[in-house]
């Protein structure tokens, strides 16, 4: 999807600064406070990344480095725009009539939203006290930076599962399959956790072997068995190349060059290979 830049005004108050003249000191510890956060972008979506009409906010950072990433100018912290927490929210509660018309909300994206676990409680928090429906979209790979109390404030979680077989997952990402696998069990076991949505992107010749695609099914379906009816929806979502000149742009490796789309039927049977162990999925 494409992203619409957020307005780069760096001169919203930050707790008796301004942003543009904060020292860099005064930027970390704003940081450290979720007063400040780094932003890539945001969009106003409607049927993408949970329900309703969302405001959909890209925060700039993340630790994988997955080879289909189609938002490769997320990856660094850097590269995003500070805006303070007040800002946000600000712009947040603006839409608060189209999320009610729509049972809407916010999602926090990435990057990884859980980049910046202080920023993102913060917004969190005061999307819930306005009375908003929240979600995050995370890899989960950095779940344990997630408190209990932000999670609390979550009222949706996308997690994305970018494969079932460990091998497969440092292949595609960089990194280790199991904190994903541990923060989705802790989703499940919380007493009241937030409802789980399931991404999978399938890459012909990548993640589309079967039995990779088995044990992420066997892996949503065991959340259900832990608390039933936690995982709601699973989204396996076809690969493509809308990433493709971003890559180009950065001027770095850009390793599925030639993978071309999985097939409509390829798709469905995937699909049916969730279905088949009950869930529902899209």
């Amino acid at each position: 999807m494409s992203a619409t830049l957020i307005a780069s005004n760096l001169s919203a108050p930050l707790a008796g600064l301004e942003v543009a003249d904060a020292s860099r000191h005064e930027r970390l510890v704003a940081m450290r406070e979720g007063r400040l956060g780094s932003v890539h972008s945001w969009e106003l979506v409607t049927a993408v990344d949970g329900p309703g009409t969302r405001l959909t906010t890209f925060l700039a950072g993340c630790p994988l480095q997955c080879q289909y990433c189609h938002n490769p100018d997320t990856l660094q912290m850097r590269d995003g725009k500070p805006v303070s927490s007040d800002e946000l929210l600000a712009r947040i509660a603006r839409y608060q009539g189209v999320f009610r018309a729509t049972g809407g909300g916010i999602t926090l994206s990435g990057g990884e939203v859980l980049m910046q676990p202080a920023f993102a409680a913060r917004i969190l928090r005061g999307a819930k006290e306005l009375g908003i429906h929240t979600a995050i979209d995370t890899s989960g790979y950095l779940g344990a930076a997630a408190t209990d109390a932000m999670l609390d404030d979550v009222d949706l979680v996308l997690l994305d599962v970018k494969s079932g077989d460990p091998d497969t997952y440092k292949t595609v990402t960089g990194r280790e399959l199991e904190p994903t696998l541990a923060f989705g069990r802790r989703l499940a076991e919380m007493p009241h956790g937030p409802e789980v949505w399931i991404r999978f992107v399938l890459v012909p010749g990548l993640t589309d072997d079967v039995e990779n695609v088995e044990k992420v099914a066997e892996y949503a379906a065991s959340l259900n068995e832990i608390m039933p009816g936690t995982v709601t929806r699973v989204e396996v979502l076809p690969f493509h190349q809308m990433g493709r000149d971003k890559w180009a742009a950065l001027g770095r490796d850009y390793l599925l060059e030639d993978t071309e789309p999985p097939t409509p039927e390829l798709t469905e049977r995937v699909r049916e290979k969730f279905r088949a162990h009950g869930l529902t999925t899209y």
